[in-house]
């Protein structure tokens, strides 16, 4: 696997500073992509055990929240037999951290045993995930006053309490901003 980009103290891709790292690869390649250098999985730099290491060191300070999934797609299924092993292990070693997961998937997909962008990882990959941004970006849905979200057909879903519960749960974000600017 190969990566565009790694960000520290990114605020802009969930809830607090955090690392976000830009994976290579999509083929979704939706029309509008913000990020479409990415697409090719050939580039960037090699992910490797360094780059693990430094990814797990920049999350070990108190001020830092957790991890941000981008791409790319992290849930091309090639990325999420390397992703899954980086992700048990920031629970392992820092279960303290939040991950987040952007992904031009839906969740249904990713839970359906026929879909292609299921794998052997997956379901242990989403274990690890507190919240995933699923859905493709819609450049007809764009719409700057959402949240951590591009178009508003893409969902925030709080993962651990979907999984517990069977059914969709969404992410609830503090109620300061959940107002969408209305006072």
């Amino acid at each position: 696997m190969r990566y565009a980009e790694i960000k520290y103290c990114d605020i802009a891709n969930g809830v607090g500073c955090r690392t976000s790292l830009f994976v290579s690869g999509c083929t979704h390649a939706c029309p509008g992509c913000f990020n479409e250098i990415a697409w090719d999985f050939s580039y960037g730099e090699e992910y490797d055990g360094d780059v693990e290491e430094r990814i797990i060191e920049s999350l070990r300070p108190p001020y830092v929240a957790g991890l941000t999934l981008l791409g790319g797609e992290p849930m091309e299924p090639e990325h999420q037999r390397v992703l899954v092993e980086l992700l048990e292990r920031i629970r392992r070693e820092l279960p303290e951290k939040t991950v987040w997961c952007y992904t031009g998937d839906v969740l249904e997909d990713l839970l359906d045993d026929s879909s292609p962008r299921r794998t052997e990882v997956t379901d242990r990959m989403l274990a690890c995930i507190d919240v995933l941004v699923d859905g493709p970006w819609v450049q007809d849905l764009h719409d700057i006053t959402l949240r951590f979200r591009g178009s508003s057909n893409q969902r925030l879903i709080d993962l651990p309490a979907t999984l517990a519960q069977g059914e969709l749960v969404e992410w609830v974000d503090e109620s300061v901003y959940a107002t969408r600017g209305v006072f």
